[in-house]
C-alpha cells in the first residue's frame, strides 16, 4: 500500500490582505533607508566639515561652493528628477504617475540631499526621507503586481513610513500624508498607513535609539496671562511665514528662467553665500537640530536668537530656490525655534515677572511657522504634542498655530506646495483648497413639498383628481417608505375599474424610493437620482416626514450657479 502525501493548501491571498503585508515590508525597507540616509549626512558632514562644533571658515568657504557645483551636475545630468523638497513630486506620482516613482530618483535623491545636507546647504532630510520611502514603496508595489488603484496608493504608504522614520513620530507622519499628499482616506488605506509608519520608526528606534529629537523641558500652564504672549508668538510666527514663502517663491521661478548653464552654478553660488553667513552664525548651515536643543535650554540671549532665525531664511530661501535638492521641514522647525525662544527673551525683558520656559516657547514657535509655511494646522499641533509627550502644551500650541495659520492664509492665498507646483507647469489638487471649498448640500438646491403626496388611504382616483399636470405622483405606500406613482399607470387602473383602489394596496410591491437627507452633498443627489424625476428629501429622526423633493434640474441649476 502506498501512502499519499498531503496536499499543501495554497493560501490565496486578497489584495487588501497583500497591501497591508506590503506596509509592513515597506515600513521596514524604509526605516532602514532612513537610517542609512542619516548616517550619511553625519558621514558626510564628519568627512567635509570636520567634528568641531564651529567648522574652519577655510572648510566652509571650499566645501559649501564645491559640494554645490558637483551636486548641480548629478542634478542636471544624472537624477534630473530630484529638485524639489520630495513632496510635489510624490504627490505627482500619486494623482498624474499611478503610483510610479523610478528607482533611480530613489537613488539620486538619497545621494545629492546626502551631499547638500551634509555639506551644509540650509535644508533637512525629512522631505526628501519621504520621497526616498514613496520611491521605495513604489518599486515595491510594481514588483507585487499591483492593481493601478492600489499602485496610486502604495506610494503615500512609503511616504508615511519615511517621515515617521526621519522625525520619529509616526503620528505626525500619518496626519501629515493624510492631509498633505492623499487628502483623504479609508479604512483600508488608513490602517496601511498606520502600520507601514509605526514599523518604519520602529526599525529606526531599533538603530538609532528612541530618543526624541529634542530634549523637551517639563511644560506645566502656570498663568492665565501667558495665552497673550502665545498669541503674540501666532502673529510673529505668521509674519515670519509670509516673509519666507514669499522670498522662496519670488526667488525660485527668477533663478529658473536664466540661462540653463548657470544652473550648474547656483546651487555653488547659494552654498558661497551660506558659507559667509556661516563665518559669523555657523548655526544656519545643515538641519540645525543640534542649535535648536540648545537654543531650548537658553543657551543664547534673545537677539542672538533672532538674529539667527533671520539669517536661516535667508539661507533657506538660497538653498531651496538654487534647485539643490532638500527639505524645507527642518529649516520651517529652526526658524520657528529661534523665534520662539527670541519672543520669550524679549517679554521677560519687558516683563522681569514673566516667568515661562524659554523651550516652551520654541516649541511652540515651530509649531506655528509649520502651520503657517507648510499650511498642515492638523498635523502641526500634534506634532508638537508627539514630539513634547506632553498633552498640556497642546492649548498654548493650537493658540499660536491658529492665528499663525490665518495671518499666513489671509497674506498668502495658495500654499506653498500649491504655488510650487504651478511653477512647475503641474497642477496637482490643492489639498488646503479642497479643505476649504465650501460644501452645498441637499437642503441648499431641495424645492418645496408638492401639493399632490399621497398617502397609503389614498385612492387612484384621488391621484388622477391631484396630479395637475405631473408626470409622476409621489407616494407613501408604507410609513417610511416612499414611491413613484406615474399618471399613465393611474390611468390604466383607472381604465381596468380599480379607481376606488387604495394606495397602499395598489403600491404595495413597488420598489422604494432611494431617499435623502437635507444635510447631504448635491454630489450623493447626483449618484442617487439615476433615472427618477425627483426624490424625496426626508428628516432624519423620521424617514416618514418628507421635508422636500430634489430633482436633475435642481441639481443641475446649483451647479451652474456655482453654489455646489
Amino acid at each position: 500500500m502506498t501512502l499519499r502525501r498531503p496536499r499543501l493548501r495554497r493560501i490565496v491571498l486578497t489584495e487588501p490582505q497583500l497591501f497591508l503585508i506590503l506596509a509592513l515590508l515597506i515600513g521596514v525597507s524604509s526605516g532602514l533607508s532612513v537610517v542609512c540616509f542619516r548616517v550619511a549626512i553625519e558621514s558626510t558632514r564628519l568627512w567635509l566639515l570636520g567634528s568641531a562644533a564651529r567648522p574652519s571658515p577655510g572648510r566652509l568657504l571650499v566645501v559649501l561652493p564645491a559640494v554645490g557645483l558637483v551636486v548641480a551636475v548629478l542634478v542636471q545630468r544624472v537624477f534630473p528628477a530630484v529638485r524639489g523638497s520630495g513632496v510635489n513630486q510624490t504627490k505627482a506620482a500619486v494623482y498624474i504617475y499611478n503610483g510610479y516613482i523610478s528607482f533611480r530618483t530613489v537613488v539620486g535623491k538619497f545621494t545629492t540631499s546626502a551631499l547638500a545636507i551634509g555639506s551644509g546647504q540650509s535644508l533637512g532630510p525629512e522631505d526628501p526621507s519621504l520621497q526616498v520611502g514613496a520611491g521605495i514603496a513604489s518599486a515595491i508595489g510594481r514588483r507585487a503586481g499591483l492593481s493601478r488603484g492600489t499602485l496610486r496608493l502604495i506610494a503615500p504608504l512609503g511616504a508615511a513610513a519615511g517621515l515617521a522614520a526621519a522625525f520619529n513620530s509616526p503620528i505626525t507622519a500619518v496626519l501629515f500624508v493624510i492631509e498633505e499628499v492623499i487628502g483623504t482616506w479609508s479604512a483600508v488605506a488608513l490602517g496601511a498607513i498606520v502600520l507601514a509608519a509605526v514599523s518604519s520608526a520602529v526599525v529606526q528606534q531599533w538603530f538609532l535609539g528612541d530618543q526624541p529629537l529634542f530634549r523637551v523641558p517639563e511644560y506645566h500652564f502656570t498663568h492665565a496671562s501667558h495665552l497673550g504672549v502665545y498669541a503674540v508668538l501666532g502673529v510673529v510666527g505668521g509674519c515670519a511665514s509670509l516673509v519666507f514663502v514669499k522670498l522662496a517663491l519670488f526667488a525660485r521661478p527668477r533663478l529658473r528662467a536664466l540661462p540653463t548653464w548657470t544652473w550648474y552654478v547656483q546651487p555653488a553660488i547659494a552654498g558661497l553665500l551660506i558659507a559667509l553667513i556661516a563665518l559669523r552664525y555657523p548655526q544656519v548651515t545643515g538641519a540645525g537640530y543640534d542649535y535648536i536643543d540648545q537654543a531650548m535650554h537658553d543657551r543664547y540671549v534673545w537677539q542672538t536668537l533672532a538674529a539667527i532665525a533671520a539669517l536661516k531664511i535667508i539661507a533657506t530661501v538660497l538653498s531651496f530656490s538654487s534647485g539643490t535638492p532638500g527639505g524645507l521641514f527642518a529649516p520651517t522647525l529652526f526658524i520657528g525655534a529661534m523665534l520662539g525662544g527670541a519672543v520669550c527673551g524679549a517679554t521677560r525683558m519687558l516683563f522681569p515677572g514673566f516667568d515661562a520656559p524659554t523651550g516652551t516657547f520654541a516649541l511652540i514657535g515651530m509649531g506655528a511657522l509649520f502651520a503657517g509655511i507648510l499650511r498642515a494646522p492638523i498635523t502641526s499641533v500634534f506634532m508638537i504634542i508627539e514630539v513634547s509627550g506632553n498633552y498640556s502644551i497642546a492649548l498654548p500650541v493650537m493658540i499660536a498655530n491658529t492665528i499663525a495659520y490665518l495671518v499666513s492664509r489671509h497674506y498668502q492665498r495658495d500654499a506653498i506646495f500649491d504655488v510650487l507646483s504651478h511653477q512647475d507647469g503641474v497642477r496637482l489638487p490643492s489639498m488646503e483648497q479642497q479643505r476649504e471649498a465650501a460644501v452645498h448640500r441637499v437642503e441648499d438646491a431641495m424645492r418645496d413639498v408638492p401639493a399632490d403626496v399621497l398617502t397609503s388611504t389614498d385612492t387612484v382616483g384621488d391621484a388622477l383628481a391631484r396630479s395637475d399636470g405631473a408626470h409622476a405622483i409621489l407616494v407613501s405606500p408604507r410609513p417610511g417608505t416612499w414611491t413613484l406613482l406615474s399618471v399613465q399607470d393611474a390611468e390604466r387602473l383607472a381604465a381596468d375599474g380599480n379607481a376606488a383602489l387604495a394606495m397602499g394596496t395598489a403600491l404595495a410591491l413597488a420598489t422604494p424610493l432611494p431617499t435623502l437627507y437635507p444635510d447631504q452633498t448635491l454630489d450623493v443627489a447626483l449618484r442617487s437620482i439615476g433615472d427618477y424625476p425627483f426624490l424625496p428629501v426626508v428628516h432624519r429622526a423620521s424617514a416618514s416626514r418628507l421635508v422636500g423633493v430634489i430633482g436633475l434640474d435642481e441639481i443641475l441649476t446649483a451647479y451652474r450657479a456655482g453654489r455646489a
